[in-house]
Order: C-alpha cells, then structure tokens, then sequence
C-alpha cells in the first residue's frame, strides 16, 4: 500500500505529539519537593503604633498595629501580613483564636480569619436567625465602630444592643437616633466576667451585661457624657477579687445582685490619693485581672494603674524621650504583662518595670 508522503509526515506529527503529553502526565518523582506558598513577608522590626498583644495556644505571639496589618513572631521570625496578603483592613483592633486554632483579626471593616495557610474575610448574616446567644464558643467582635457581631463558628450576626425608655444623660429627648453627631450605642469594649456574661462598654450609653437570656443596664452618670463635656466612652470592663466590677473608671465599681430584679449595687471604687491623681484621667481604656486577683489598667498619656484589693498604685512608662501612650495590656500564658502603645511598639513586663520588647530575628 502506497502511502502519501504528505499524510506520513502528519501522522509521524501526531504520534510525536501524544507521545510528549502522555510524558507529561507521569507522576512526580517521590523525591520531588513541593513548596508551599507562604503568605506575609519577613521583616525585622515592629511598627511603633501596635495597638494589640495576643499569644495563642501555640505560644506565638500576634501585634496588631494601627495602620500596618498583623505581626506574627514564632521567637525566631517575624512576618507582617497587610491587605496585600488578603487581610480585610490594616488597621487592627482585635485578636482572637477559636478552638481549632485559627485566629480572627478584627478591624474598622470587617474581620479577618487566618487558618495557617490564607486570610479570608468573614461573611456577615442579618436576618431572623441573627438572635443574641451566649455559647461558649461564641466569639464577639466590635472593632470601635458601629457593627457588634456574634461569631458562631459560620457566620458573623449583626446584632444591635437594645435601646433604653429612660434618657440617657445630657442627651436631646426630642432628637432622634440617627440625625446624632455619633450613635451613642456603639461598642467600645466587650469583656466576658467569670460566671461567663459578656460585657459590651458603649461611648455614651453606659454598659450592658448580657447572661444569654436578658440584659442588665447601667446607665450611670460616670459613664456618659461628663459635666467638662468629655465622652470617655466605657472601653474595658473588669471583675477584682471581691466581685465588683470596674468599668474603665477608678470612680465607682458595680455589683451585680443575684436577683436580677434588684439590678446593682455601686459603691466607691477606692480612695485617690491627691498627689497620685493630679493632672491624672481617673479613667482607663484598657485593663486586665492577673493570675492574682491584682487589676492592672492603662490610661492613654497617665501610665499603668495597679489596684492590689487596698490601694491604687501608678508607674509612669518613658522612653527617655516622651511618654508612652498607652493603649491596651495583656497578660500572657506566663503571667507576664504586655503594653500595646500608640508611639513605641510593644512593652513587656520586666519584675517591677516595663520595658521596650525588641523581637530577635
């Protein structure tokens, strides 16, 4: 059979052709190496505005900063991720970790969740279904703006705190919500007591308690709009060793009576000496309980406050410069303090002192 030269070149072609894809299907050899893409880039120094300080179970610690994204340092290395690695804003406000070990960023816009491998913004649900609930691994974000949302694990509710018949204080009965130069609802703070109730600290609507069910509010003088005409807003609530609990002021403290029909108790907080508070805000925006029972609390230009169950005590931080702004304190798995600052990184606690935290890369 004679065949045409033309058609036996084709077909010698076509053969070469299959030869060379069935050559790509091959496996990879065992011993290939498989890089995975990393997200973040390396760096060597913190940013100077980092507002918050978390360590999660593994014992790494987070920074977020103000304006730069999230810091992660493992003791050896230090990576930076920002929007361009798919986080939702790069300014931070919030860290938190779920059970299975991925961390939540919250920010202004949104929140961020980080599974190890990529950042990913979480969807937000409005509906029906939104209703306050108070599981135990329920995670709660505000980022100081006019959202609050419920984390269930899937999705982020959208809730809204419930609004008061009685007026609140300095306030314009007649003027309604939405024409208000801010909403005096919005959450500055929320914080979770050791009966498991959470918290939500407002800017001019005082504070509420939530047990799962109901809510109690308090809506005192203190922690609204003040006779100079500051608004310091309740940003940080915490409970010292004899139950009462101290909502971001040294005025007063509040006791929560069991019978929720009979609200609260407040009393005064704790004597203030005239030579520790001069030129002082007596109010904090940031405050922990340690390992002790001890209330540790920072104010923004006034330093850190330290309140033993008998007397207030006050540590200025400088740099040798200018005086650190403080704006917020964690305690680590150790029991050691961390101060996050608006103009010089990170403080770690060192015996008595706080002193500036330098990551080693």
């Amino acid at each position: 059979m004679n065949i045409n030269p033309v058609k036996l070149i084709l077909m010698i072609l076509v053969s070469s052709s299959l030869i060379s894809c069935n050559g790509q299907g091959k496996p990879e050899p065992e011993n290939a190496e498989i890089i995975p893409f990393e997200i973040g880039k390396k760096v060597t120094e913190l940013d100077n505005q980092i507002w918050k300080v978390y360590q999660d179970t593994k014992g790494d610690f987070w920074f977020g900063s103000n304006g730069k994204g999230i810091y992660h340092y493992d003791g050896k290395k230090l990576k930076q991720f920002t929007t361009s690695d798919g986080l939702v804003h790069n300014q931070v406000r919030g860290i938190q970790e779920d059970t299975k070990g991925n961390i939540y960023i919250e920010t202004p816009i949104g929140v961020s969740k980080f599974d190890g491998t990529k950042l990913t913004t979480l969807k937000v649900i409005k509906s029906p279904d939104s209703k306050w609930k108070n599981e135990p691994t329920d995670l709660w974000f505000n980022g100081i703006g006019d959202y609050l949302y419920r984390f269930d694990g899937e999705w982020l509710h959208d809730l809204s705190l419930p609004r008061q018949d009685s007026l609140l204080y300095s306030m314009d009965p007649n003027m309604p919500l939405e024409e208000m130069q801010y909403n005096p609802y919005t959450v500055y703070g929320i914080d979770k007591d050791r009966d498991g109730n959470v918290w939500f600290g407002t800017i001019n609507a005082g504070a509420f308690r939530f047990d799962g069910k109901s809510f109690l509010w308090i809506g005192e003088k203190e922690l609204s709009t003040l006779p100079d005409g500051r608004v310091p807003g309740v940003r940080s609530m915490i409970q010292d060793k004899d139950g009462y609990f101290w909502l971001s002021n040294f005025y007063s403290k509040y006791k929560i009576n069991p019978d929720p029909s009979k609200g609260y108790e407040k009393v005064k907080a704790v004597a203030l000496p005239k030579e520790i508070v001069k030129d002082k805000i007596l109010y904090f925006n940031s405050g922990i309980t340690d390992k002790e029972g001890n209330l540790w609390m920072t104010t923004y230009g006034g330093g850190v406050w330290k309140y033993d169950g008998e007397s207030l005590s006050n540590l200025e931080i400088h740099n040798g410069i200018e005086t650190i702004l403080l704006v917020s304190i964690y305690q680590d798995s150790n029991g050691t303090l961390w101060l996050g600052t608006n103009n010089d990184g990170v403080y770690k606690q060192n015996g008595e002192a706080f002193e500036k935290f330098v990551p080693k890369v």
